[in-house]
């Protein structure tokens, strides 16, 4: 409800829960149209995408029947080892039509931007990982322009009918 009066000021808002499954996290999938799922390419990051899911199958039934989710983005990728790699096949098998194209690998560059206080755009602009997050940024804006034509074409549909 607090969000609602800013909805129509903005064209996105983007909300940042953290990776527990808490209140914090429980309120923003509630507020939420559309859910990006982060998740490192790492073998516990698995365990805690089952659990995730399973939350928001319990918000969609409780408290949010819209949401949807937009896509997983793999994170911290490194082609060097093969635990990601088989982490990330892992999700293209079972998730092939939300897992996203664009793959954030691990820099060293990435991980020194925030203590420099920027993100890597500025930081290091030309690094691989920012080349990633503005992939991401082209990707996410394609599926939002999916759905959105999607959800119209429903609309008008039922209302044909």
């Amino acid at each position: 409800r607090a969000l609602q009066p800013l909805v129509i000021d903005y064209d996105f808002i983007i909300l940042d829960a953290p990776p527990s499954l808490g209140l914090l996290t429980v309120n923003c999938l509630t507020a939420a149209n559309y859910i990006l799922i982060p998740i490192q390419c790492e073998y516990y990051a698995l365990e805690g995408l089952g659990n995730l899911l399973s939350t928001i199958r319990k918000v969609r039934m409780n408290l949010n029947p819209s949401v949807l989710i937009l896509g997983i983005l793999r994170t911290m990728h490194d082609s060097r080892t093969n635990l990601s790699s088989q982490v990330s096949e892992e999700v293209e098998k079972h998730f092939p039509h939300w897992v996203l194209r664009t793959i954030i690998p691990r820099t060293v560059r990435l991980s020194e931007a925030p203590s420099h206080g920027l993100p890597i755009i500025y930081y290091d602009g030309r690094n691989v990982a920012a080349a990633a997050y503005r992939q991401l940024a082209r990707e996410v804006l394609e599926r939002l322009g999916e759905k959105i034509a999607n959800e119209q074409s429903d609309i008008s549909n039922s209302q044909m009918h």
